[in-house]
């Protein structure tokens, strides 16, 4: 396979406990009240390439806002040549026909209590099989998916058996023990979000806005800021023939951090 390599996740920002905030974006917990978080929350979706760290596009909205509704108005940023990955959490087929009528190939978990029926099965393990939207209760308009049954070692625990359904339903072009080491990469999207979250913007930090506007423009922010740094560490990496992993985040933060200097009274308080 020659494709790109990209994934989608989720994660949320805290951000300034004012009504003003707490209005237009909401906070986790309950209906009735009790057990809320501290702060109203911003949920961010990303599109991210997996092998640089580089966020491609991005979706802001209130946690009351879905994971799959801000991944669902990421499709205008995929296209042909690109293999996306994404967790169990987001399987839908409205979703997965947007994406998949991008061009982009696609690599998803499957939630283990799904039903995918052998249809045909291939010689290297896997199966065809089909996914009907809910709304479809006659199962008139299925999709066609390939299933790759592997476990899943390296995260910490034991090995844990799963699913991936996938677009790509040629077993010779796309050998089903590639597709499950592909599927490994997926934890990427974490270490992404670690970069931005905690090393960047610090460590359970609360954004200081106390306006909806005003959080939203310090979280492009530091997407912006991320991006850039790592547009350098992947010049970087090419110059010196080295894979992109091989450059510390972290040391390239502390390193653009000492290039900034400010002239004292340049800014005012």
């Amino acid at each position: 396979m020659n494709l790109r390599l990209l994934a989608v996740d989720a994660t949320c920002w805290d951000v300034a406990d004012s009504p003003a905030n707490e209005a237009a974006f909401g906070r986790p917990g309950n209906s009735r009240g009790h057990d809320k978080s501290c702060f109203p929350q911003v949920r961010m979706a990303c599109l991210i390439e997996v092998g640089t760290h580089l966020v491609l596009d991005a979706e802001l909205a209130g946690c009351r806002t879905g994971e799959v509704t801000l991944v669902g108005r990421l499709p205008r940023s995929c296209q042909d040549g690109q293999l996306v990955l994404a967790d169990r959490e987001v399987l839908g087929v409205p979703l997965w026909r947007a994406l998949a009528d991008s061009g982009a190939q696609l690599l998803w978990r499957v939630p283990a209590n799904r039903i995918l029926p052998v249809d045909r099965k291939l010689r290297d393990g896997p199966w065809l099989s089909h996914i009907h939207d809910t709304s479809d209760r006659a199962h008139t308009d299925p999709v066609t998916v390939r299933v790759v049954a592997s476990q899943l070692h390296g995260t910490g625990r034991a090995a844990e058996d799963y699913r991936l359904v996938t677009t790509l339903t040629d077993a010779r072009r796309s050998p089903a023990r590639q597709l499950a080491a592909l599927y490994r990469e997926r934890w990427e999207v974490e270490n992404v979000f670690a970069e931005i979250k905690t090393h960047q913007r610090g460590a359970r930090v609360v954004l200081s806005s106390k306006t909806p506007d005003g959080d939203l423009q310090q979280i492009l922010a530091h997407l912006l800021v991320h991006h850039a740094l790592r547009e350098l560490m992947v010049r970087t990496a090419a110059t010196r023939g080295l894979d992109p992993d091989r450059i510390s985040f972290t040391e390239t933060l502390r390193s653009a951090r000492r290039s900034v200097t400010v002239t004292p009274g340049s800014f005012s308080p």
